[in-house]
């Protein structure tokens, strides 16, 4: 029990940045009813942007100073690339039977996994990313490193910013508008296509967000890394409720701490020691989610963004 805080700390950092990018899947879900499978691989390039601003600055630049650039450079070139696939790849099939999009949504994935590991520099090869370098936090007991605070801060901060949106802007209201009745929205004057595209952007923004976080707790960004945290984050989604925003933050942090405990802990069950350690935390994970699937199928929250209008 003395390792608990610590636990929980890993948890809930790991949760924020699951959090961040179900919010992707969740609100292009709410609006257009499509799974963006291709999210992850969004995430992924975020985190190759902020890398390349890195690399681009001078040589010997502190981290600190370079972190707000990689923030923006990481956040553009996910945006960039989300826009880009609702533009080409989804808008075109909107009214498509529902596996036509599907389908296109893993082809994208796998074709931007392959452009990473193709044309940046040694992509098949996991790319130091840098950390902060220093002594440890000791917060309630739980060691917390420099570049974890990033992701502490950055996840209320973005969800906060994004209830605001979503709550109070002329534009977060038509997006509430349009999740609840498109066909109804458009012949109210709301320009529908805009507001597709801004949903696809946040997302995409707080995946690139994601990205950065992830980077500073790791070390490394590589081209797979996508696949794993999307399918992660796509979990998360469902755990919450697909299709409402505070719900995909929750189930992020539920998983992220749910699988940091299985992991601690389930060794420490009588006959249960092979089924604990690393190697068992996604397998416990999916577990954590087919149970809430049989017992609560609408998610901890069940509610879609438009039905907080």
């Amino acid at each position: 029990m003395s390792e608990l805080p610590q636990q929980l700390a890993n948890g809930l950092i790991l949760g924020a940045m699951y959090g961040l990018i179900a919010i992707g899947y969740t609100m292009v879900y709410g609006i257009v009813q499509l799974i963006n499978f291709a999210h992850g691989e969004i995430f992924m390039v975020g985190g190759f942007g902020a890398l390349s601003v890195f690399l681009a600055l001078p040589a010997g630049t502190s981290l600190a100073l370079a972190l707000p650039a990689m923030l923006l450079g990481g956040i553009a070139v996910s945006v960039l690339v989300g826009i880009a696939a609702e533009r080409f790849a989804y808008r075109p099939l909107r009214g498509a039977p529902r596996l036509a999009p599907l389908i296109t949504a893993i082809g994208l994935s796998i074709a931007l996994q392959q452009a990473v590991w193709k044309w940046y520099p040694d992509g098949k090869q996991a790319r130091v990313f840098p950390q902060f370098k220093g002594h440890a936090f000791d917060i309630l007991g739980a060691t917390v490193q420099r570049g974890d605070l990033f992701v502490l801060i950055a996840a209320p901060a973005c969800m906060i910013a994004l209830g605001f949106f979503v709550a109070r802007t002329r534009s977060g209201r038509a997006m509430q508008a349009t999740a609840q009745d498109p066909d109804t929205a458009q012949l109210m004057g709301i320009n529908t296509d805009r507001i597709i595209v801004l949903a696809f952007a946040i997302g995409a923004a707080f995946a690139g967000v994601a990205a950065v976080a992830y980077g500073l707790r790791t070390g490394e960004v590589q081209f797979r890394m996508g696949f794993i945290m999307g399918l992660k984050a796509f979990t998360a989604a469902v755990l919450g409720g697909i299709g409402n925003i505070y719900g995909a933050m929750l189930g992020g942090v539920v998983l992220g701490i749910a699988e940091a405990l299985a992991t601690a802990y389930i060794e420490e069950i009588p006959g249960m020691q092979q089924f604990g350690g690393g190697a068992w935390k996604d397998v416990w994970a999916f577990v954590l989610l087919i149970l809430v699937l049989l017992l609560r199928p609408q998610g901890l929250l069940g509610e879609r963004v438009a039905d907080r209008a």
